[in-house]
C-alpha cells in the first residue's frame, strides 16, 4: 500500500466521524450548556449530520491540496443514486396512506398471532415488515417499521431497556431481512449483477436462513418483554379522516413505481415530484411530510458516500487477504465501522473469488448490519424517526452496539450453522 496523502487525510476524517457518531451526546451538552453557538452544537450533536459534514471538510481540504476543479471532479465521481433514493422512499413511505395501508396489513397478520394485542402487533411489527422490505426496499420497510413503532410503542412511555433492545432488533432484522431478493438490500444490489444472483439464488442461499433468524430475534424481544407489552392499550384505529380506497392506491402505485426504478434518480425523482404535487393537491389526506428527516438521511448517506470514495485503499487488501471462514466474521466487523454496500462493492472488483468468498463477504455484511448507525443504509432513516423518544433526544451508539448483538449472534448461527 503507498497511499497518497489525500487518501490518509481522507482515512483520518472517516476515523473522526466514526468516533464523532459516539460522541453526538457531548455536543448535545455543549448546546444546553454554550447557548451562543446552540444551533451549530445541536447540529454537530445529530447523527445525521456527521458524514455529511466530514464530507465537506474533506473536500475543503481536497480544494486547497489538489485544487479545485479535481474536487468538484471527485465530488462528480461519485454515485448518489442511494442517498436520493432512500430520501424519495422514505418521504412517500411515511406518507398517510401508505402508513394506513401498511398498519392495516400488520393487524391483519396480527390477528393470527395467538397472543395479547399489542404483544402480537409487536410481533408482526418485528418480524413482517423487515421481511417485507424484500420486496418494497430495505429503506420502506425501515421507515414503516420505525412510524408504526413510534405510534404504538414509543409514544407510550415504555423503558429504556425495550427501546434499546428493540431499535437494535429492529436494525438487524431489516439488514439480514433484505436478502430474500436480489433488488432490496444495499449491501446485494452491489454484486447481484456482477456475480450473476438472481432473487431465487438469493432465496435459496441467503432467504430462507434469514427468514429463520428473524423470526427468532423478533420472538425473543417479544417474549421478554411480554409483560411490559400486556400493559400497552392499542386502541382499534380510527375511521375518522381515513384516506379513500382509490388515494391509497393511487400511492401504493407510486411507491411501486420508486422501488421498480430505484436504480434510475431521472424516474424515481420524479415519480417523487408527482406525489409531491399530489400532497399538495389533497392536503387533507395528508400529515406532515418528513422531508427534513428524508434530508438528514440523504446527507447523512451521500458524506457516506464521499468519505467512502477514500477508504478503497486500506479496505480491499484487507478483504484480499482473507479466507472464507475470515471474511465473513471479518465483514461482519467491519461493516459496523462502514457501509455494508461499501464492503460489498469493494469485494465485487475483485476477480477470480470462490463461490465460498462470495457468500462469505454478502453474508457477512447483512449480518453486521445493525451494529451500528452507519452499518445500513436504512438505518439513519429508523434513527431518525425514533430517536426523539430516547432521553436527550438521541440514541447512546454503545446502548445501540450492545442491543443488536445478541440478534447478530442469531444471524450468525442461521449464516454459519445452517
Amino acid at each position: 500500500m503507498n497511499p497518497s496523502t489525500l487518501q490518509i487525510v481522507g482515512a483520518i476524517l472517516f476515523a473522526v466521524a466514526i468516533i464523532h457518531t459516539f460522541s453526538t451526546k457531548f455536543f448535545e451538552h455543549l448546546a444546553h450548556t454554550r447557548p451562543a453557538h446552540a444551533g451549530l452544537w445541536h447540529l454537530l450533536g445529530e447523527v445525521e449530520a456527521v458524514f455529511g459534514f466530514w464530507a465537506i471538510v474533506l473536500v475543503v481540504f481536497m480544494g486547497f491540496a489538489v485544487g479545485k476543479d479535481e474536487a468538484v471532479g471527485y465530488l462528480d465521481s461519485r454515485n448518489y443514486t442511494e442517498p436520493l433514493f432512500v430520501f424519495a422512499i422514505m418521504v412517500v413511505a411515511a406518507s398517510k396512506s401508505i402508513l394506513q395501508f401498511a398498519s392495516g396489513l400488520v393487524r391483519m397478520i396480527a390477528n393470527f398471532v395467538p397472543l395479547p394485542r399489542p404483544v402480537a402487533i409487536y410481533f408482526t411489527i418485528m418480524a413482517a415488515v423487515p421481511l417485507l422490505g424484500s420486496f418494497i426496499t430495505e429503506p420502506a420497510a425501515m421507515t414503516l417499521a420505525a412510524l408504526m413503532l413510534r405510534e404504538l410503542y414509543f409514544s407510550k412511555g415504555i423503558s429504556s431497556k425495550l427501546m434499546y433492545v428493540t431499535i437494535g432488533t429492529l436494525f438487524v432484522n431489516i439488514s439480514i431481512g433484505g436478502t430474500l431478493t436480489s433488488f432490496a438490500a444495499p449491501p446485494v444490489l452491489m454484486v447481484a449483477a456482477t456475480w450473476n444472483w438472481d432473487s431465487w439464488y438469493m432465496l435459496s442461499h441467503f432467504g430462507w436462513k434469514s427468514t429463520i433468524a428473524v423470526l427468532i430475534n423478533a420472538a425473543t424481544a417479544t417474549l421478554i418483554f411480554q409483560k411490559e407489552l400486556r400493559r400497552i392499550s392499542i386502541s382499534a384505529p380510527a375511521s375518522q379522516g381515513d384516506v379513500p380506497a382509490l388515494m391509497v392506491a393511487i400511492h401504493i402505485l407510486l411507491l411501486f413505481l420508486i422501488v421498480v426504478f430505484a436504480h434510475h434518480p431521472p424516474v424515481f425523482l420524479g415519480v417523487f415530484l408527482l406525489f409531491m404535487g399530489l400532497a399538495t393537491a389533497y392536503p387533507k389526506f395528508q400529515e406532515r411530510l418528513i422531508l427534513r428527516e428524508g434530508l438528514m438521511v440523504a446527507f447523512f448517506l451521500a458524506g457516506l458516500v464521499v468519505l467512502g470514495g477514500q477508504q478503497a485503499w486500506w479496505l480491499q487488501p484487507i478483504l484480499v487477504q482473507m479466507n472464507a471462514t475470515t471474511v465473513y466474521f471479518g465483514a461482519t466487523a467491519l461493516t459496523a465501522i462502514t457501509d455494508n454496500a461499501a464492503l460489498t462493492y469493494l469485494g465485487s472488483l475483485v476477480e477470480g473469488l470462490s463461490e465460498e468468498f462470495k457468500y462469505a463477504l454478502v453474508a457477512g455484511a447483512v449480518t453486521g448490519g445493525g451494529l451500528t448507525v452507519i452499518a445500513n443504509a436504512p438505518n439513519p432513516a429508523g434513527m431518525s424517526i425514533l430517536r426523539g423518544n430516547f432521553d436527550e433526544g438521541s440514541v447512546n451508539p454503545l446502548g445501540l452496539l450492545i442491543s443488536a448483538l445478541p440478534p447478530t449472534l442469531v444471524a450468525i448461527l442461521a449464516f454459519q450453522l445452517l
